[in-house]
Formats: C-alpha cells, structure tokens, sequence
C-alpha cells in the first residue's frame, strides 16, 4: 500500500483510539501530521496569549527539517502504538 494511503488510514485510526492520548501526545501526532501532510512549518509563531496555538506552532516547528516522508512514517509508528 502507498504510503500516502497508510497515512490518511492512520489520520481515520487516529479518531477511534482505545484511550484519549495525554496532551503531549496530541501536541506530538499534530506535529508529525502537518509535518507529513504539509511539510515545515508556515506562518509566524501565534503570540503568547493563543496557548494552544502557541504550544502547536512550536511542537511543529520542533520538527523542521524532517522530511514529509519521515514525518509520516513516525506518525504511523506511534498510530500503531497507540492502538495497542
């Protein structure tokens, strides 16, 4: 199967965990999911009264300079994981 297929079967997966992820987690799978879906990360950093945008941009961010490619094979990695 294509990797771009795994990837948006994963993105499905991802909705029908057993258990809701801990927050890090979440800030994690978003990260490598724009990463794969989107590459670096765009835009200017929120500012410091959007929490939650703020924390995204930056685990996004975190990861620039991965690959698409790399991006989405660690996402289906801790997909798997999750799944357990």
């Amino acid at each position: 199967m294509p990797l771009q297929s795994l990837f948006e079967q994963a993105v499905a997966d991802s909705k029908n965990l057993p258990e809701r992820p801990d927050n890090m987690t979440l800030l994690k799978l978003y990260a490598l999911y724009k990463q794969g879906s989107a590459g670096d990360v765009q835009g200017a950093r929120p500012g410091m009264t959007d929490f939650v945008a703020r924390a995204k941009w930056d685990a996004w961010a975190g990861l620039k300079g991965l690959s698409q490619d790399q991006g989405i094979q660690q996402y289906l990695g801790l997909i798997t994981d999750l799944k357990k």
